[in-house]
């Protein structure tokens, strides 16, 4: 997994490119280590994931949404219709940053 640190979230990637393996190792990695920070999933790199595939992530970004820490997958194969409420999907990381600084602003006004 490549790790990216920015200033308000850290941005993770497969390396690998096996999603199941990638949401499993998610799954552990992120209510650990990445406690009290915003985590951007970069998956640009699967371009034909499919609604199955991206479910794969939802328990953990349930999990990581509730500590009040932005989570945020970011793929443009898959269509925004598809996609269930409770997850943030965005087809760039520029997007994803956007995201974060938006939901940073919402929790500082205490939304």
């Amino acid at each position: 997994m490549k790790i990216e640190n920015q200033p308000n979230f850290v941005i993770l990637t497969d390396e690998k490119d096996n999603i199941s393996d990638f949401a499993t190792f998610i799954e552990s990695q992120v209510p650990s280590k990445y406690k009290g920070q915003n985590v951007i999933l970069n998956l640009l790199q699967y371009d034909s994931l499919d609604l199955g595939e991206l479910l794969l992530f939802l328990k953990v970004s349930n999990l990581h949404r509730k500590t009040k820490q932005s989570f945020v997958i970011v793929n443009d194969a898959i269509s925004i219709d598809e996609i269930p409420y409770e997850m943030i999907v965005v087809p760039t990381l520029e997007e994803a940053g956007d995201i974060i600084e938006m939901e940073e602003i919402e929790r500082d006004l205490g939304f």
